[in-house]
C-alpha cells in the first residue's frame, strides 16, 4: 500500500486543473494507492473582509470518486486568524495535517506539495517529499513580509525533498540552477475535448473571444482586456469562463467595458464553450511569473483547434500551429477584432497531435516510485 500526502493550492471542486487530473489518474492505475488530498484552509474573516459569505473548512470526508472508492480524502482546516496576528498559524496547520493522515490510517505517507506552506508539514513529519513547482511564486506581485516567506518556505522544499518537479521549461532553468528537477508539463483529456458539444446557453450570441481560466491580476493584462472588449463591441464579444478572483475596481472595469465575466463552470461544461468560441485569447501580462508557467490552456486550446491570439508569453509565443498568433499591445486588439468571427468551425483543425493526462501520471508514478523506494521506514 501507498500512502500519499498531497498538498495543494486548489480545492477538490468542479474546476478540475493538474493537481486533480494527476490524483485521479495515479488512483485509476494503481489499486495499491491511497490519498489524502489536503485543500486550502477556509479564510471565514478574509472571506468576511471581502464582503463575501465566510464559512468554515469542511473538516475530514472521504471523497466519491469512482474507481478509487474508500481510497481518497479531502482535508480543509480552518484558518481563523492572518499570520500577522497569529505567528504560529503555520505550525498548527501543519499539526492539523498530520492529524488527519493518523485518522485516515497513514502511518507513514509520502509528502506533495504543491503549497509552498507545505514546508511546515515537512518540518513537523519528516515524511519523505516531492515538491511539485506549477508556478514561481517569489516571482509574484506580493508584499515584503509575504516574498521573505516563500522565499524561505521554498528554501526549506529545495533542500529537503527527495525530488523536485516543474511544470514548465523556464523553471527547469530557474530551479534547476539550484538542485536536479524534474519536468512533467501539463496536458489535457484530448478525446473528451474534441467530442462535440452543444453551444452552452449563456454563451453570448453572436461571434465570441474566449478566456479560458482564472481571472486574476497576477495573470490578466486588465488594460489589454478593457481595449481588447471595447473594440470587440459592434463585432463581438470578449467572455471569461473560469474562477474570478479580480478586485471589484478591475471587475466594474471589464464590465464596462462590455465584457462577459461567466465564472467557474463544471469541468464537463468546459469543451463546449471552447469548441464554440470564435478564437480563444491569452491576454496575459508578461513578466517572469508567467514565463514561469505552462498553461493548461494552451493543450485546451490546441485539442479544439480554434484560432488563438496571445500576448508573447510562455508557451504560446513559442507555438509552431499557424492558428496561434502571438502578439502585443494594439496588434492583439486588432488581431482579436478581425478574427471575429473566426473563418472556419469545429472540429475543423482540432488534429493537432496534443499531450494527454495519462502520460503525464506515467512520469508522475515513476517520480513517486523513486521517493517510495529511497524513503528509510521510520
Amino acid at each position: 500500500m501507498t500512502d500519499v500526502v498531497f498538498l495543494s493550492l486548489e480545492a477538490w471542486n468542479e474546476v478540475w486543473r493538474r493537481n486533480q487530473h494527476f490524483v485521479a489518474g495515479l488512483l485509476r492505475t494503481d489499486p495499491s494507492l491511497r490519498v489524502l488530498f489536503v485543500e486550502p484552509a477556509a479564510d471565514p474573516l478574509y472571506a468576511l473582509l471581502g464582503r463575501r459569505r465566510p464559512s468554515i473548512g469542511g473538516g475530514l470526508r472521504q471523497l466519491a470518486l469512482p474507481g478509487a472508492e474508500g481510497r481518497i480524502w479531502t482535508y480543509q482546516p480552518t484558518k481563523w486568524l492572518p499570520r500577522k496576528l497569529d505567528r504560529g498559524v503555520d505550525r498548527r496547520w501543519a499539526a492539523s495535517v498530520r492529524r488527519a493522515a493518523r485518522r485516515v490510517g497513514f502511518p507513514d505517507p509520502i509528502l506533495w506539495v504543491n503549497d509552498p506552506t507545505g514546508a511546515h508539514v515537512l518540518a513537523e513529519t519528516g515524511w519523505p517529499a516531492v515538491y511539485d513547482i506549477t508556478d514561481d511564486w517569489l516571482e509574484a506581485d506580493r508584499t515584503e513580509a509575504e516574498h521573505a516567506r516563500l522565499v524561505r518556505d521554498e528554501g526549506v522544499l529545495m533542500d529537503r525533498c527527495a525530488e523536485v518537479i516543474v511544470c514548465s521549461t523556464g523553471l527547469v532553468e530557474t530551479k534547476g540552477r539550484i538542485r536536479p528537477v524534474s519536468l512533467v508539463q501539463n496536458a489535457v483529456d484530448v478525446a473528451f475535448y474534441r467530442t462535440p458539444q452543444p453551444r452552452p446557453a449563456d454563451l453570448p450570441g453572436g461571434p465570441v473571444a474566449l478566456y479560458l481560466g482564472t481571472v486574476h491580476t497576477d495573470r490578466i493584462d486588465v488594460d489589454l482586456c478593457v481595449a481588447t472588449a471595447e473594440a470587440a463591441r459592434g463585432t463581438g464579444t470578449l467572455v471569461f469562463v473560469g474562477p474570478a478572483l479580480m478586485p471589484a475596481e478591475a471587475t466594474a472595469r471589464l464590465e464596462t467595458a462590455g465584457a462577459v465575466l461567466l465564472g467557474s463552470r463544471h469541468r464537463d461544461a468546459v469543451p463546449g464553450y471552447l469548441q464554440h468560441a470564435d478564437v480563444l485569447v491569452v491576454p496575459h501580462v508578461v513578466n517572469a511569473f508567467t514565463d514561469s508557467l505552462d498553461p493548461i490552456k494552451l493543450y485546451e486550446y490546441a485539442a479544439v483547434g480554434r484560432p488563438v491570439v496571445s500576448t508573447p508569453v510562455a508557451g504560446f509565443r513559442d507555438a509552431v500551429d499557424a492558428r496561434v498568433v502571438s502578439a502585443s499591445g494594439d496588434q492583439f486588439v486588432a488581431t482579436v477584432r478581425a478574427s471575429l468571427p473566426a473563418a472556419y468551425a469545429f472540429p475543423t483543425g482540432a488534429d493537432a497531435a496534443v499531450p494527454s493526462w495519462a502520460d503525464r501520471v506515467s512520469q508522475v508514478a515513476e517520480v513517486i516510485g523513486r521517493v517510495r523506494r529511497s524513503a528509510t521506514p521510520r
